[in-house]
C-alpha cells in the first residue's frame, strides 16, 4: 500500500504538474500511454484527465498560444539579429522549424496543463469518482 499524503492544490503546484505532464491532482507521472495519448484516468488516484466532453478545446487553445508566442519570439530575435544584413532565409528557416516542432513537442503538456487549469477553476466533484485517499486538504488561508 503506497502512502498518501496529498498536498493542498495551490495554483503554482497545479500549473507545475500540468507543464511536467503529471496528474494535476496527485502529481504522479505515467498519465500518458505514448507521447500523444493520454490515459482516461490517473493510474494512482483515478482522477479523470478528461473531465467532460469537449475538454480538449482548452488544450488546443493553450497549444496554439504557446506556439504563436514561440513563433513571435523567434521572429523578433531573428529580425534583431539580422537587421543589418537584411537576410530572410535564417528567419524563414527558424520560423518554420519553431512553427512545426513546438505544437508537437508541447502537445502532451498542453493536455495536462489544461486539466490542471480546469481543476483550479472547477474543484473536485462527486462525479469525478476519485480515490478518497487522494482528496487534498483545503488551501490554507493567509
Amino acid at each position: 500500500m503506497e502512502p498518501t499524503d496529498p498536498k493542498p492544490l495551490t495554483v503554482p503546484r497545479l500549473l507545475t504538474r500540468g507543464v511536467l505532464r503529471r496528474c494535476p491532482l496527485c502529481g504522479v507521472g505515467g498519465v500518458f500511454t505514448s507521447w500523444f495519448e493520454v490515459r482516461a484516468r490517473c493510474p494512482r488516484c483515478h482522477f479523470p484527465i478528461r473531465r467532460e466532453e469537449g475538454h480538449w478545446l482548452g488544450a488546443v487553445g493553450i497549444n496554439t498560444i504557446v506556439t504563436l508566442g514561440a513563433l513571435l519570439l523567434t521572429l523578433l530575435v531573428g529580425f534583431a539579429l539580422t537587421w543589418d544584413e537584411r537576410r530572410a532565409a535564417p528567419i524563414f528557416i527558424s520560423s518554420f522549424l519553431v512553427a512545426g516542432i513546438t505544437p508537437l513537442a508541447f502537445f502532451g503538456s498542453s493536455q495536462t496543463l489544461w486539466s490542471a487549469i480546469d481543476l483550479a477553476m472547477r474543484p473536485l466533484e462527486p462525479r469525478d469518482d476519485i480515490d478518497p485517499r487522494w482528496i487534498p486538504p483545503p488551501v490554507p488561508r493567509r
